[in-house]
C-alpha cells in the first residue's frame, strides 16, 4: 500500500519485454519489495547501485502508461508505506484503474489547473472534493465535467513530481479511491438479495 506522496523522480535506464530498470536516489530498497511507479504497484527483481529492476504483467501493460515509456523517461516513485508512517495522502493500493487524457494544462501562479478526459472505468467513481490518484500522486478532484475532471495542484506538488513535465495530449495512469469500489460491491450486493420476502420480515412491507 501507499499514500501518494512521491519521494522521488526515478529515471529509465532500460526497458525491454516486461522489464523496466530505473535509477533513483532511494535508498532501503530490496528485492522482493514493492514499490509504485508512476503509480503502478510492481515487485523488485534486483538491486544493484542505485537502480533496481522489476517486472509487470501483459495486463500492467495494457491498461497503464507503462509501455509507453522509454530510456531515460522520467517517473514518480514511492515505496511502500510502513505500519508506523503517518497515512499524509490517501490510501492508495498501486493497482491503477486505466489511463485519463490530460486536455490543458495552466499556469495560474499559485497553481496549476489540470483538466483530463476519461471513461467510465474511471469517472464513475470519482465524486467533487474526492482522492484520486495521478500517476501515483495523491490529489483532489476540484470538479467533475462531463467527460472527465479537473484537478488543481499547488507548485510543491507540480515542481516535485513528473507533472512538471507533462503537457496537453499526454496519458496519466490513473486509481479512484479504493473505498468507493468497495461501497459500490456492497451495496450492489445488497441491493442484488433484497427480496420481498426480506422487506416484510423487517418491516417494510
Amino acid at each position: 500500500m501507499f499514500t501518494g506522496l512521491i519521494e522521488d523522480i526515478g529515471t529509465v535506464k532500460n526497458i525491454s519485454g516486461s522489464k523496466v530498470e530505473i535509477e533513483t536516489k532511494l535508498d532501503g530498497i530490496a528485492k522482493g519489495n514493492s514499490i509504485s511507479v508512476n503509480g503502478v504497484c510492481l515487485t523488485v527483481v534486483f538491486v544493484n547501485k542505485g537502480c533496481f529492476v522489476a517486472d509487470y504483467s501483459p495486463v500492467t501493460d495494457r491498461i497503464t502508461t507503462l509501455s509507453k515509456l522509454k530510456q531515460n523517461s522520467r517517473v514518480n516513485l514511492e515505496r511502500a508505506i510502513e505500519l508506523s508512517s503517518r497515512l499524509g495522502g490517501h490510501i492508495v493500493s498501486g493497482h491503477v484503474d486505466g489511463i485519463a487524457e490530460i486536455k490543458e494544462i495552466k499556469n495560474l501562479r499559485q497553481f496549476f489547473r489540470i483538466v483530463c478526459s476519461c471513461g467510465e472505468n474511471i469517472s464513475a467513481y470519482c465524486v467533487s472534493r474526492g482522492s484520486v490518484a495521478v500517476d501515483g500522486i495523491s490529489l483532489t478532484l476540484s470538479s467533475i465535467l462531463v467527460s472527465g475532471f479537473e484537478i488543481f495542484i499547488i507548485p510543491e506538488t507540480f515542481n516535485n513530481t513528473i507533472l512538471q513535465f507533462k503537457k496537453k495530449g499526454d496519458e496519466i495512469n490513473i486509481e479512484t479511491d479504493i473505498i468507493a469500489k468497495y461501497v459500490e460491491k456492497f451495496t450492489n450486493k445488497k441491493t442484488n438479495n433484497i427480496s420481498l420476502e426480506i422487506l416484510k420480515e423487517n418491516g417494510f412491507v
